[in-house]
């Protein structure tokens, strides 16, 4: 009975919670509102009515000559100053329609003398004065006109501060203390495990956990107890707050979402707060979840005492986190979820069991899972019939789901800049380029030197990968510019591989040479194009004999440098745990694969001159080959299709019959 009433009470809390059109974060200051808005009107009427010039403003001179001259109808004595009016016919020799009043400046000496009493007088005797005493309190109206801007001043504090130290439900200061979570549930969140595709694993943890929640009787029949918390690591774009998401939509329990950022602010202890106030509403609405976005901005490793003070408001926040997650009473069915992409930064303490117990693996997704992920955004757009999602597939290794997702909208705005009707396969293609490799740039002018020696380039990388067996199969080659690259040479990959053969890398540094290779030998020089292959075949190389152990001469150790304190901290370059005398026998290792696979590839090129060649010319005249195209040209044959400058010639027609039509 008494978890009854527990669970109806929480229901209950939760209920309330989630009344609509409420948010604790915002104010409840309804009537102070309203009466500071009034206030602030008063004070405009106030300023601008005495800031209109309704009289005329007279030195006490022109006071004295006009009442001499007898333009003055009435004067009114107050005790501060001396105002009156002007006769009428006065004013209409004067151009005015009516008597306008008048007011008279201050005079040292008070307002009234004996002279003045004189010349009123004698203006009186004449009948054309009259002269009135004012009972009206000049001084309460200067009183009134001081105290109400402190009033409204002293409102404004009240409403801004002292509301605010209460700690009231509308404190704006108080609420630096207080989480910025997003609470979500079904009605908000439209997305579901139907909208997540390629990490069908992940799916099934994530789905026990809330299974769990919705029934967690059924798991503690055996004893089994809920677990603290499950931790998606994995690399940006493979779906984990993607993921979360569809959780939120998924299950019937509070899910509080919060970045790892919203923890830290320029005050000390407000992290801390914040999450002491995040795990207290979350304990109180149990069953539920909470997600932590990008927890590696306050999960870090924490570093020694040495490292300074400038970690200080992370590592309490770090401390607070540590402190809730451990102290759940068995009671408190609240499951934390984080999401990172660096896992190995994070702190031990918080990725032990007890607090993190389980860690999911979202990966890149494979060859059916990216088959999957292009279907589920497919379905937002229109396919054209030639369009080969397998083949797209299969063209994006190591893609991850937002790299796919952002393929099919770069295809969707290219076919709509093109007046199409729906995507095609060609759009499908570019689209893939231009997300890996940058935008074409078609209209950029080249030295037709240069463009020599980026046909040649490419060619002899067309011709390494075609011919190697253990290479990637080619896919197409051009040596149109795009991105940072004069021209590129791409593969299709088969499968997606998970282990690397010695002679899967010794393939892959044969084609990374060929374009240096292929420039020496028939452009008689070389160039700096050759660069990004220098740095990858380098790259492949180190890893050959520092990680993987395919040095002959080292044999299968490891020297990879871990990455400790100094790297983590402060950006150093790990330490090397390896001697001089074995560094030095690691660099001539490097150098004899990277020798031995340049070698292979010269061989190569040697030996087939006359294909190489017979490619560049085609990029030349084609500027784009795809692989049957590169086949037919190794074979000997001719390729039938248009050049560029037949495609050239077509356009000019177009636009010139587009003007025409204008005319």
């Amino acid at each position: 009975m008494a978890e009854k009433r527990n669970r109806k009470n929480n229901a209950g809390r939760f209920e309330k919670k989630e009344l609509p059109g409420k948010n604790p974060m915002m104010p409840r200051n309804g009537p102070f509102n309203l009466l500071l808005i009034a206030g602030v009107i008063i004070t405009v009427m106030l300023l601008v009515q005495q800031l209109t010039p309704r009289v005329d403003t007279l030195r006490y001179d022109e006071f004295v000559a006009h009442l001499r001259d007898g333009h003055i109808e009435k004067v009114v004595l107050s005790e501060t100053d001396i105002s009156g009016q002007f006769k009428q016919e006065w004013a209409a020799s004067k151009g005015q329609k009516a008597a306008k009043e008048f007011v008279v400046t201050y005079r040292s000496g008070g307002v009234l003398d004996d002279d003045l009493k004189k010349l009123l007088s004698e203006q009186i005797e004449k009948g054309g004065l009259k002269v009135e005493q004012s009972k009206e309190r000049v001084w309460l109206w200067n009183l009134l006109g001081m105290l109400f801007p402190l009033v409204l001043v002293g409102l404004f504090l009240y409403l801004m501060f002292a509301r605010n130290l209460r700690g009231g439900a509308g404190g704006m200061l108080m609420s630096f203390g207080r989480s910025k979570h997003r609470l979500h549930d079904k009605e908000k969140v439209k997305i579901t495990f139907e909208d997540v595709a390629g990490i069908d694993e992940a799916k099934e943890e994530v789905a026990e956990i809330i299974e769990f929640l919705r029934n967690p009787k059924k798991f503690q029949r055996l004893g089994g107890r809920i677990p603290r918390g499950v931790l998606l690591v994995g690399p940006p774009g493979c779906g984990k707050t993607l993921l979360a998401k569809a959780i939120a939509g998924e299950a019937d329990v509070p899910f509080y979402s919060i970045s790892g950022s919203d923890f830290v602010e320029m005050f000390v202890g407000v992290g801390a707060s914040r999450v002491r106030d995040l795990f207290k509403q979350a304990k109180d609405s149990s069953p539920c979840i909470i997600f932590l976005d990008e927890i590696d901005a306050v999960g870090r490793r924490r570093s020694a005492s040495f490292a300074g003070g400038g970690h200080d408001e992370r590592e309490q926040t770090l401390n607070a986190i540590l402190v809730e997650m451990d102290g759940f009473d068995t009671d408190d069915q609240v499951i934390v979820m984080a999401a990172t992409n660096r896992s190995d930064i994070l702190d031990s303490a918080l990725t032990r069991p007890g607090r993190f117990d389980r860690q999911v693996v979202v990966p890149l997704p494979d060859l059916k899972g990216r088959m999957e992920i292009l279907r589920v955004h497919a379905k937002k757009v229109k396919l054209g019939p030639d369009v080969n999602l397998e083949r797209a597939a299969r063209g994006t290794p190591m893609f991850s789901g937002a790299d796919l997702a952002a393929i099919i909208n770069e295809a969707a705005l290219a076919a709509t800049m093109a007046n199409k009707d729906f995507i095609e396969g060609a759009d499908l293609e570019e689209a893939r380029d231009k997300v890996r490799w940058g935008r074409a740039k078609k209209s950029r002018v080249i030295d037709q030197k240069e463009r020599e020696i980026t046909a040649f380039h490419e060619a002899g990388h067309t011709f390494v990968q075609s011919i190697l067996k253990e290479a990637d199969p080619l896919h197409k080659v051009s040596i149109i510019p795009r991105g940072p690259m004069g021209g590129a040479t791409f593969a299709l990959p088969e499968k997606d591989r998970t282990l690397f053969t010695r002679k899967y890398c010794m393939a892959l540094l044969q084609v990374c040479f060929g374009g240096r290779i292929a420039e020496e030998m028939f452009c008689e020089d070389i160039s700096s194009g050759a660069q990004s292959d220098i740095q990858q075949a380098t790259r492949i190389a180190k890893q050959m004999v520092l990680t993987w152990g395919m040095s002959e001469q080292l044999g299968p150790v490891s020297y990879e440098a871990d990455a400790g304190l100094a790297e983590t901290f402060y950006g150093l370059p790990p330490e090397k745990e390896y001697s001089e005398k074995t560094a030095e026998v690691i660099d001539s290792e490097v150098k004899r694969i990277t020798d031995e696979a340049f070698n292979k590839a010269r061989e190569l090129i040697e030996h087939n001159r006359d294909s190489v060649e017979r490619i560049a010319k085609a990029l030349l005249k084609y500027e784009t080959l795809d692989a049957e195209d590169v086949n037919i040209i190794i074979a000997g044959g001719s390729l039938d299709k248009p050049t560029v400058a037949d495609l050239l010639a077509v356009e000019q027609a177009k636009d010139k019959k587009t003007a025409e039509e204008k005319k």
